[in-house]
Formats: structure tokens, sequence, C-alpha cells
């Protein structure tokens, strides 16, 4: 996704999702006492939130409101309807201003809009401790506090990005739909509505799936270097391996595998890549064909079945909008292992790979995010869980009853290299696949994938952590200096 704060911020590539405790938007915290920053940062205190009115809006306030809506992000601002909204005394009216925020070009609009939201609420959005700049600030606060929407937000909402992204109306058209459309934000670009299998680049600004990229055996993928990361997929006795740098340029890839039709979306701000299945769930039989929306909810991306023109939760795989989610479709995972090309190739050496083009000629930079997200998340979080870091790696899992447990993934790696066992009540993590990996203490597997903390503990509040030994640091091998050159492309190493 590209940089929070106006159009015109941004040309780094990378989208993202990742979605809501098994079925829904994630919980919002209600503890006044959780962080937000960067992965270092300690608890800061939430400001007290404020109170808030019931009921239908002030026919005044509510024809400032029209007037702001109507006259969208990029106007001239109107600064006797934000003085109307900001001496309102209806602090559910602050959503709207982060969504204006969220959307204007001109610096005298966000002055305004900054300065209204302060007179309402009583909050300072430029305390760096809740973010970078002041719309980050002011939508944590937002998430943190819970406040409700205003009457009549979404079709608001829909009336701002709308006009950016006419191919997002669907989504708004499902008034059942578990979207919380407070937390959802534009992220940058706009919905990939290219048809299935297509190898053209967008001629939107969109982030193209990459659909049946070419594949070649282990031999041919001399070119990848052996300490690069891959993201391994493995179905009955066929695996394949999806370098990271080529993910984060698609951030989804259709393929075949085992003879299964699998969906791979990465979600790039909460470093999470998932697996699905999409056989068998539309009517008509036809696979299901996933796309990045452009749109993100609490710094995860959504994605939208281009048949269906459902929303995805993309964390969870639970249809959120749309008639897959009257269906109650829920997408089938399958375990991500994240291992790098060495230690995959070594554990299957009959795996795959995606072709160094992607079958598509393209060339790729090595380091396509170039350290976008090194300082801390880029997009609202709301309050993070302080047990481990905001984008400490962990390994996400939930049990056979649905139980969410996580292992703080560089420390485990270190125990179980050492000999030690990794164990969380009845789960256990092993490393014997190429990565980590959980499964039952009696052998079952679970289907587990890699994730950045802040992502994995919002989605799934109440989770189990196996915490790193005293004095271990959890981020490690995380942190780092963006590479010389990261925008080359991967040269053949020399073997």
């Amino acid at each position: 996704m590209r940089t929070p704060r106006s159009l015109v911020l941004a040309t780094c590539i990378a989208l993202v999702a990742c979605t809501g405790p098994i079925g829904s938007e994630p919980a919002a915290p209600s503890s006044a006492s959780q962080p937000f920053g960067a992965p270092s940062a300690s608890p800061v205190r939430w400001p007290d939130a404020p109170s808030v009115p019931s009921g239908e809006l002030d026919p005044v306030v509510a024809a400032a409101v029209d007037r702001l809506v109507a006259a969208g992000p990029n106007a001239p601002p109107d600064r006797q309807a934000l003085d109307t909204l900001a001496e309102s005394g209806d602090a559910r009216l602050a959503w709207l201003l982060s969504d204006l925020l969220r959307l204007t070009v001109t610096p005298d609009a966000e002055d305004a809009l900054v300065d209204a939201f302060r007179r309402l609420t009583e909050a300072d959005p430029g305390d760096p401790r809740f973010g970078a700049n002041p719309w980050l600030a002011l939508t944590n606060l937002l998430i943190g506090w819970d406040l409700p929407a205003p009457p009549g937000y979404r079709d608001h909402k829909a009336a701002l990005l709308l006009t950016l992204e006419p191919a997002w109306e669907p989504l708004f058209e499902d008034a059942d739909g578990t979207l919380d459309w407070r937390h959802v934000t534009w992220g940058g670009v706009l919905m990939d509505t290219r048809t299935a299998g297509s190898t053209e680049g967008c001629e939107r600004s969109c982030i193209p799936s990459l659909d049946d990229p070419a594949l070649t055996d282990a031999v041919d993928g001399d070119w990848y270097p052996d300490d690069r990361i891959v993201f391994g997929i493995k179905v009955g006795d066929e695996a394949v391996a999806l370098p990271k740098h080529i993910m984060e340029v698609h951030e989804l890839v259709h393929l075949t595998l085992a003879g299964q039709r699998i969906g791979i979306p990465y979600c790039t701000l909460c470093a999470s890549a998932h697996a699905y299945r999409l056989d068998g769930i539309a009517p008509g039989g036809e696979p299901l064909v996933l796309r990045t929306s452009g749109l993100l909810s609490r710094s995860n991306k959504v994605m939208v079945d281009l048949r269906s023109g459902s929303a995805f939760h993309t964390f969870t795989g639970r249809a959120a909008t749309g008639p897959l989610r009257e269906a109650g479709v829920v997408l089938e995972p399958l375990t991500v292992t994240v291992a790098t090309w060495a230690e995959w190739r070594a554990a299957h050496p009959g795996t795959r790979i995606i072709a160094r083009d992607g079958g598509i000629g393209r060339a790729y930079p090595a380091d396509p995010l170039c350290g976008r997200d090194d300082a801390g998340p880029i997009f609202p979080t709301g309050p993070l869980d302080v047990r481990l870091p905001a984008q400490a790696a962990v390994i996400g899992v939930l049990g056979p009853g649905g139980e969410a447990v996580a292992f703080a993934a560089d420390a485990a790696r270190a125990d179980l290299e050492a000999g030690r066992p990794v164990t969380l009540g009845d789960v256990e993590l092993v490393g014997d696949d190429g990565g980590l990996h959980a499964r039952m203490r009696d052998g079952r597997e679970l289907v587990s994938h890699q994730s950045f903390w802040f992502a994995w503990s919002q989605f799934h509040p109440t989770t189990s952590l196996w915490a790193p030994p005293a004095g271990a640091d959890p981020t490690a091998g995380h942190s780092r200096t963006p590479a010389e050159g990261c925008w080359d492309v991967v040269d053949p190493p020399n073997r």
C-alpha cells in the first residue's frame, strides 16, 4: 500500500490485509492503557474517550455533513461546515473527519480537518506516540476509543470512496456485511479488476495478481540466492516455493497444486502469507478469483472475489460481504511455511519455484518494499498488545477447538536449534519441514502461518503466547537497514 497521507504520496508497491477473529472484524480494544508505536514502543496512557450522544444528528449538523461529503476531499475546506462539526459536541463525527483527512491532497484542508478534530474531541492528533502523522494518530485514537459511527456513516463513506473507485460499490451494498466501515481505509491503490488469467499489468493504479505463473524445478531455480526467503506450500506430494520479492510485487498468486486450485494472498503490511483452497465454493463450480481490493481494515488487506463481488477478510478467509457472505463461506486454509530457499529445497527436493520472470517477462526488484515498514506500522492499527513488539514475527495456529496460539518465531527457532522442545498446551512447534510449523503433541498436523504480532493479536485478542526466554530479542532478524540497491533485480548467485 502507499504511505498514508494523501493521494499523491508514495510510489512504493505493497498492499495487504488480514482480518477479524473467526468470522468478524477484530475486536476493538477496551483497555485505556494499551500502546501504539514502533516495535520498541512502551505502553502509553490512552486518552479517555470523549462522550457521544445517541440518536440522529441535529439537522444543522446533518446539513453540514452533507455539504462536506458532496464537496469531496479535494475541495477547498468548508470552514463553516467544519466549525459546525467541531462545535456539535458529537464526537461520532470524528470518523468522517478521519476519512476526509485520509483523502485530502491540500495542506490547507489537512490543517482545517486536524483543527476540527482537536476541537471536537479535545485530543491532540499531533501526539507522535499515537502515529507518525496526524491522520495516523487520530485514526488510531478513534479505533482505541471504539466510538460508534454517526448515523448515515456507511452511505457517506461510500460517497467519498466511490469517487476514487466505482468498483467498490458492491461492497457497500451489503447492509449486513461484516466489514466494520469505521476501520476500512483506502490503501493507496485501486482494485485489480483484470479478468482471470490476465498477464497484462494494471492500466490503472492497482496491484496485479499473478495468475498461473510459470514454475520451474529446483535446479532451474538456481537464480534465487540460497539465503533469500520463500513461502512454501505443500499439497499431497507436490510442493511449491514463492519467492518473497515476487510476492511483494503481486500480493496475490493463483496456481494449481496437486490438482487443487489455490489462492495465495500476501499481506505485506502484516508480513503474512496465506493459502486457501478455491475449488467448489462458488455456484456453478468455478473456482474463486481473488483480487486485491485497494482497501485496508486496520492495516490488513481486504480482498475481493472477482466473480461474485464478495469481499473477504484475508486473515481468516471468511467472506465479509455479498453472496458468499450470505452463504457463510469460509475458505479452507493451508499451512504456509516461511523458509530460506536452501532450507525449503533441502526439505523438498522435488519442489518447484516461480520462474525468475514470473512467466510474464517481468524483472523483479530484489527488495521492492525497500525498508518501508521498518519504523513500525504505517496504517492505523489501533492499540497494540504489548506482550511482544508490534512487528515481532510469530507463528500463529488455531487448535482443534478454534483456540488461538502464537509462538515468537525467532526465539522458538533458536530453542529448536538448541534441541529444546517448544510447546504450549497441546500444541508443539517443529522445524522438520524446511521451516517452522505446528502440530498437536499426538502428531496431528495443524494449519499455521507466520505474521507480525500486531496482526495476529488484533484478530485473535485472546491468543495464548509462547514467549521468548527472558532477555531474548523476539524481533531478531526483522529490523534491518534496507540493502543498497534494493531496487536492483535479483542476480543469480555464484554457486
